[in-house]
């Protein structure tokens, strides 16, 4: 039974991946009741990109300061307009937005995530917090995965997570510390060769489960570097424009290149879940791959578990929505174990119309 003091917060949380699918927007109730947190995923959609505006998030690495200015511009507005659409006419007490990575790179200090606050402030009529990295980033930190940390508050009987999306990250949590990192690619690759065969992805894994594996690719996506640095590590696509895709994009057959890439992240995702206290809960788009989990089950003997298809689908919009909750209430939502930064912290810009 919910105490008469619980704090209950009604919030749209929004989250751009590095896959290129769209906008998942999930209204999330959240409550603090006692010290335990609490979710109910309301209503969630994710609101597809148009393939010109895709093409503008794939190139905009390449592109001039006033074209980046612009996509976070519009990216902004289509945002406001995504979460003024699903409230129709209600109203929430906050938008959280993670807004779309361009660049990412801790190492030298910079990570950029478009979709301006302020924007989706103006349109949605809502308080908003965006730009969650930048302070974790500025103290020393990778900026991610900030997941973990909303795994810790909403998920307490799980130990061991796993998120498949663009990019595949795990977090492990024990009594006293929690850690996570980006472990390999993960959707990123894999809807680069469907795009080969016409589709935005392969559903089901079905075209991987045709193929056969190439080792020699496997173990040249095994050796690279990035796969033997030690925690904290993150991913951005200019990992995978420049290390990856030259390996992926090869004259081989394409179905021997999809089990291959599919293989390639069963063995990077098992190594890390070695120690793992399962069950491990697995969210994220790769967790519809069947072939994918297949061939993860085989190479682990910690138990995989994927829950309902809402918390799939929307984990990260929620858990940026209870980041977005605890920067209002001026309370930690970066953890220096996860990221490596020299503190933990709180992170976000707020917007406000009023």
């Amino acid at each position: 039974m919910e105490a008469p003091g619980a704090d209950r917060y009604e919030v749209i949380g929004v989250m751009s991946g590095s896959s290129l699918d769209g906008l998942d927007v999930a209204w999330c109730e959240l409550v603090h009741d006692v010290g335990d947190w609490s979710f109910n995923i309301r209503e969630a959609l994710t609101v597809p990109y148009d393939q010109a505006f895709q093409q503008r998030l794939v190139h905009a690495m390449e592109g001039s300061a006033l074209d980046l200015a612009r996509l976070h511009r519009d990216l902004g507005d289509r945002i406001g307009q995504a979460c003024r659409d699903l409230m129709n006419g209600r109203s929430v007490d906050l938008i959280a937005s993670h807004g779309h990575t361009v660049f990412h790179k801790p190492e030298e200090g910079l990570t950029t995530q478009v979709g301006c606050g302020a924007r989706i402030s103006a349109i949605s009529g809502t308080t908003t917090v965006c730009d969650f990295r930048s302070m974790d980033v500025a103290l020393g930190g990778q900026g991610a995965p900030l997941v973990p940390l909303g795994e810790k508050l909403l998920f307490p009987d799980h130990q061991a997570f796993l998120n498949i999306g663009g990019i595949c990250n795990v977090a492990l949590h024990s009594d006293h510390k929690v850690t996570g990192y980006d472990v390999c690619i993960g959707n990123q690759a894999l809807n680069f060769l469907a795009n080969e065969a016409g589709v935005p992805f392969d559903k089901d894994g079905a075209l991987a489960r045709t193929g056969r594996m190439i080792p020699e690719l496997l173990n040249a996506l095994n050796a690279l570097p990035f796969h033997h640095q030690s925690p904290p590590r993150s991913l951005g696509r200019e990992w995978f424009d420049a290390w990856l895709k030259p390996l992926i994009a090869v004259q081989a057959d394409l179905p021997d290149r999809m089990a291959t890439v599919a293989e390639h992240i069963a063995q990077q995702v098992a190594t890390a879940l070695a120690f793992a206290e399962g069950p491990v809960l697995v969210t994220g788009g790769g967790a519809h791959n069947t072939f994918l989990l297949e061939r993860l089950r085989s190479l682990n003997t910690t138990r995989i578990e994927v829950p309902d298809i809402r918390t799939v689908d929307f984990k990260e919009a929620l858990v940026f929505a209870l980041l977005g909750v605890l920067r209002i209430r001026k309370e930690v939502n970066a953890l220096a174990s996860v990221t490596g930064a020299v503190k933990d912290s709180i992170g976000g810009s707020v917007y406000r119309i009023n």
